[in-house]
């Protein structure tokens, strides 16, 4: 079976909330592993914190998309906004992961968190759009 979900939202933090409650749905009924779950809305809260904060400088006049397509093998994720050229495959810094908490300067840890959590990442601009494309492949047994 084949569901797609759509989400548009204002670019505001309180939200965030609607895509934690889609996924919750959405894996309920698609009978997602709990790690799944945590790791989709994981991954979605920081992608979402980035194009509020980030993408639009916490400016609550715009909005963002999030289309979700859960078929039998996997989940694709695709994250759609207006704001600033952004890429984070290649604009986001590798993060110190190696050092002590201390030591290690601030930002990067979430974009390297999507990046190990999802099984494929892809980002293009289209129409003075960012659009970020992730596939979650779903683990059978």
């Amino acid at each position: 079976m084949s569901r797609r979900l759509s989400l548009s939202l204002p670019t505001k933090l309180d939200q965030l909330e609607r895509i934690y409650e889609a996924v919750d749905e959405l894996g309920e009924s698609e009978e997602w592993p709990p790690g799944m779950v945590y790791q989709v809305k994981l991954v979605l809260e920081e992608l979402g914190v980035n194009i509020v904060t980030h993408g639009h400088g916490g400016d609550p006049d715009h909005e963002f998309e999030i289309v979700l397509d859960s078929d039998a093998d996997a989940l694709t994720i695709e994250l759609r906004d207006e704001g600033r050229p952004f890429n984070p495959l290649t604009d986001s810094p590798e993060p110190d992961v190696d050092s002590g908490l201390d030591d290690r300067p601030v930002g990067g840890l979430g974009i390297y968190l999507v990046r190990t959590m999802m099984d494929e990442l892809s980002y293009r601009r289209e129409d003075n759009h960012n659009i970020l494309t992730i596939v979650k492949r779903k683990e059978n047994g």
